[in-house]
């Protein structure tokens, strides 16, 4: 079994690390606090943002799954650029670089910048067009340009426990959608079951795209919550040219991690969103995460 190293245990990183040991790997977390660490992963108290302390290496493969805080460019120069700077620096320097097979850093789907509903895979092209996926571009060149193999993960929106924002909005009857607009998403567990999977494809292709079968119309997804809550219409709006390309509209292509052998869970938004419903229950009062 494999040596692992999560920088960025937070949910994903959380949810990853448990499964990875439920599977029988050594698994090292690096975060802040260790305080919420689950306690099958091995507590590595640190900042991403400064330089690191010594680690318990060797690692034979190791993530970086960190969000910024704030949505500037400031916020992700730090959770994308200079923290995952500082981890392949350190892993450089403390004799680690060697033995890794493979870092794997999670990055977003919106470097794609295609807004005329166009099917996208990982050979479409990617655009900086704002500070958010100029500095997510950024910092995937760092990771493909590592002393080590790099892959990169880019995601759609992910949604699951605790990420209920568009169930948030049906229920407070606040929901509207662009018409004509195309959504791509993928639940929490398969996210971390798309990440989970990566260890057993060889060869590793350099971009791996991680949404689920069924690129949507966001307005199809809130009627449908909708109907399943028994909400209030949803209120459709014509997107105008310039919110259309602020926005994005396409439709990401899976069929690159399908082909390598993972099989979805939550196939669609519909199977994702009625295990959600399940566990939401009656509770209406929700928290705007996602």
């Amino acid at each position: 079994m494999a040596r692992i190293l999560i920088a960025g245990c937070g949910d994903i990183g959380c949810r990853l690390g448990k499964q990875l040991t439920k599977q029988g790997h050594e698994v090292f977390g690096i975060r802040r606090s260790d305080d919420k660490m689950p306690t099958s992963i091995n507590p590595i108290k640190a900042d991403l943002f400064a330089p690191l302390p010594e680690l318990p290496g060797p690692f034979d493969y190791v993530y970086y799954i960190v969000s910024a805080s704030a949505f500037n460019d400031i916020g992700y120069y730090r959770a994308y650029v200079l923290g995952l700077r500082n981890v392949i620096k350190a892993l450089d320097e403390q004799g680690f670089s060697e033995g890794i097979r493979r870092l794997f850093f999670i990055s977003s789907s919106s470097v794609f910048t295609q807004n005329n509903g166009e099917t996208v895979t990982e050979d479409s092209p990617t655009e900086g067009k704002n500070f958010a996926s100029r500095r997510l571009l950024e910092a995937e060149d760092l990771a493909l340009n590592a002393p080590f193999p790099g892959t990169v993960v880019r995601f759609g929106g992910i949604y699951g426990p605790g990420r209920t924002y568009l169930i948030d909005m049906v229920l407070k009857g606040q929901a509207h959608c662009m018409e004509d607009v195309y959504s791509n998403r993928i639940h929490t567990d398969d996210a971390v079951g798309v990440l989970a999977h990566l260890l057993t494809v060889k060869p590793l292709e350099p971009v791996y795209i991680g949404v689920d079968n069924e690129p949507t119309l966001i307005c199809d997804v809130y009627e449908w919550l909708a109907e399943q809550l028994s909400a209030s219409v949803v209120e459709h709006n014509e997107p105008t040219e310039n919110s259309r390309a602020q926005r994005g509209n396409k439709r990401l292509s899976n069929a690159r991690i399908r082909a390598s052998g993972y099989e979805f869970k939550y196939p669609s938004f519909r199977e994702g969103y009625t295990a959600l419903l399940e566990e939401v229950n009656e509770d209406t009062d929700g928290h705007l995460i996602d």
